[in-house]
């Protein structure tokens, strides 16, 4: 049986492309998710549908970055999906790991998945520095009135007690207290 996934990083953006796609591709069932693909966590879509798979269903996905933006979670993923006799299709990309070329394929596009998500790290953080230069750019806004936890602090109050009277963690305490 073959099983979709669609992915998209914002709320703001749309499965609709993709679902259709995998639709085409002979999908039964499609599981979407609106989800940053940098990390695994809060992926609870593509969790339920990696328990779900059994030996001899495929998973189909658009392309290979709408599954996994590092090399280390798509490893994660493939090696999942071999040890349950799955296999990954790609509709838009040469990628079937039920054939050589297939994982060839899969292996040099993951790493410029991840090569692209670096690039982008990157480009964002110069960009931040060069606004910082200028002076336009200082961050957000502090959120949390370090005075105030300082003095709470001075009076005897506890790192805890702290916390919950302002509504913040205990680590936010620990570190407008510097400690």
């Amino acid at each position: 049986m073959k099983y979709g996934y669609a992915r998209v990083s914002s709320t703001g953006q749309d499965l609709d492309v993709q679902i259709d796609a995998l639709n085409k591709a002979g999908c039964e069932i499609v599981r979407t998710e609106k989800v940053s693909g940098t990390s695994l966590s809060g992926r609870d879509e593509l969790k339920t549908l990696l328990s779900f798979l059994r030996d001899g269903d495929s998973l189909v996905i658009t392309r290979i970055d709408r599954l996994a933006r590092s090399v280390k979670d798509l490893e994660e993923i493939v090696e999942q999906l071999n040890n349950k006799g799955v296999n990954l299709i790609a509709t838009e990309q040469p990628i079937d790991t039920s054939t050589s070329v297939g994982k060839c394929f899969l292996q040099m596009l993951s790493v410029f998945a991840e090569f692209e998500t670096n690039l982008r790290k990157e480009r964002q953080m110069e960009g931040i520095k060069k606004a910082k230069e200028k002076g336009l750019y200082k961050g957000r806004k502090k959120s949390i009135d370090v005075d105030q936890v300082r003095k709470l602090s001075n009076e005897g109050m506890g790192a805890t007690a702290i916390s919950k009277l302002m509504g913040i963690s205990r680590k936010s305490v620990y570190n407008a207290l510097g400690t």
